[in-house]
């Protein structure tokens, strides 16, 4: 029997991509690292993808609260589609309305006491949790 494969969850952002993990059940995502921007950021992913034989990722996508796509949804979308080619057929692309995913990302950060640059690393890959676990749990409904 095959097992599993898992899901990366990415958190877009101008200077920093936050990722998640989900696990081989497909229940549970963590926060795992945070990318930066930049040239080499699609060959990082590809990377993370690789190393946890991901099947999936989804990525946030950033609305306002009437859920209109705002200028930067057109930013994700762009890195997502590039992302998407480079992926090739194995790995399935999905995005997911992340409204709201970086206030819970702090208050998590607040409730721990996380201060200065550890909680600049954390909370992206939190916001990355918070949306892969979304997506997930919209899986098993």
């Amino acid at each position: 029997m095959e097992r599993p494969r898992r899901a990366l969850g990415l958190d877009v952002g101008e200077r920093r991509i936050g990722v998640a993990i989900g696990d081989e059940m497909g229940m549970v995502a963590s926060p795992l690292e945070m990318v930066p921007q930049g040239a080499d950021a699609i060959e990082a992913l590809l990377a993370l993808v690789r190393r946890w034989d991901a099947g999936a990722v989804v990525v946030g996508l950033p609305t306002g609260m009437s859920g209109r796509e705002g200028p930067q949804a057109v930013v994700t979308r762009q890195f997502a589609e590039v992302l998407r080619e480079r992926l090739g057929t194995g790995v399935a692309l999905h995005y997911l309305d992340e409204r709201l995913t970086s206030a819970i990302a702090d208050r998590v950060l607040d409730d721990r006491q996380v201060r200065g640059k550890d909680r600049t690393a954390q909370r992206d890959a939190i916001a990355a949790a918070v949306i892969l676990q979304g997506w997930l749990d919209s899986r098993r409904r």
